[in-house]
């Protein structure tokens, strides 16, 4: 099968198409034909030697933890999935920007989605729906979502909204009209949140999920008053000693069914900034290696 691989750690230039070993499922995986797989900050960490220490990858690796494809080959014990199937999910660490990658997580894609939003979707709406599930019940809550603008973030606005929340997004100004396309109520990061907070919801914040780790994990527990109403997905160090959820990304197929399902009732569709052709996957990495992307990158195989 045609991949992208990386046989060394380091830049985008170690990014090289060709030949790679076709991978097999092993008991409970599924293997699909991919039509897309998503970008996300474990890519290019992975790349880069970053994740060494906690993450180590065999080398030569092919990045990518989320695709969307057809199911050409099921492992042992699998059920509710079979050959031809169109599904959406996640592998390993590496593996998924490839034409064959296995998937230990998955379900079934909606229609309604393209392949591109439906590799949009993985990584994104499990780790969205962890930090929102870490906060109880959102019916009739105020949430803010700092980085709402982000992969995770857009997807954690459109989950929460149909949830029941009124959420309020921080993001730049560039991106104020995205969200309010979302149906957030966006604002600006950064210095005096609380005060422009309080003339946007004067009955009070009542949770916070915070995709951007940038440094104001002390001021949002201060905003809702506790660190149990306060989860993150990215700033680990400062929400253990702060004593906020933390939330990590998992490979669990209810996860994924009701995202997909929130997709069939027209109420979660995977917001894609950008799509690649696997020829250009070192502009991809390049492109979310900058931090400003609206959305999700993805790349088509």
């Amino acid at each position: 099968m045609r991949a992208a691989r990386f046989h060394e750690y380091g830049g985008v230039e170690n990014l090289v198409i060709e030949q790679a070993p076709d991978p097999h499922p092993g008991p409970g995986e599924i293997r699909i034909r991919v039509a897309a797989a998503g970008v996300n900050p474990i890519d290019w960490k992975a790349r880069a030697g970053a994740l060494q220490g906690l993450l180590p990858v065999e080398l030569p690796a092919i990045p990518g933890r989320d695709a969307a494809g057809v199911i050409d080959e099921v492992g042992e014990g699998v059920q509710g999935a079979a050959v031809g199937d169109r599904v959406f999910g996640l592998g390993g660490v590496t593996g998924a920007t490839a034409e064959l990658a296995v998937l230990s997580a998955w379900a079934h894609a909606p229609t309604t989605w393209s392949d591109e939003e439906s590799a949009g979707a993985g990584l994104a709406s499990v780790t969205a729906l962890g930090g929102l599930n870490a906060l109880g019940p959102l019916s009739g809550r105020t949430l803010l979502i700092e980085g709402a603008a982000g992969g995770v973030g857009s997807a954690a606005v459109e989950i929460a909204l149909a949830q029941g929340a009124t959420v309020i997004g921080t993001a730049s100004e560039r991106n104020h009209e995205f969200l309010t396309d979302l149906g957030a109520v966006p604002t600006t990061y950064g210095h005096g949140l609380a005060e422009r907070l309080a003339a946007l919801a004067p009955h009070g914040v009542d949770f916070v999920l915070d995709t951007a780790a940038s440094g104001s994990l002390d001021d949002l527990v201060a905003i809702t008053g506790a660190p149990t109403r306060v989860s993150t997905i990215a700033d680990h160090a400062n929400a253990q000693r702060l004593g906020t959820h933390i939330v990590n990304a998992v490979n669990d197929s209810a996860l994924l069914a009701s995202a997909a399902e929130l997709g069939r009732q027209g109420r979660y569709t995977p917001r894609i900034e950008r799509a690649y052709p696997l020829e250009r996957i070192a502009d991809a990495h390049a492109h979310g290696e900058r931090g400003r992307t609206r959305g999700k990158v993805v790349i088509g195989i």
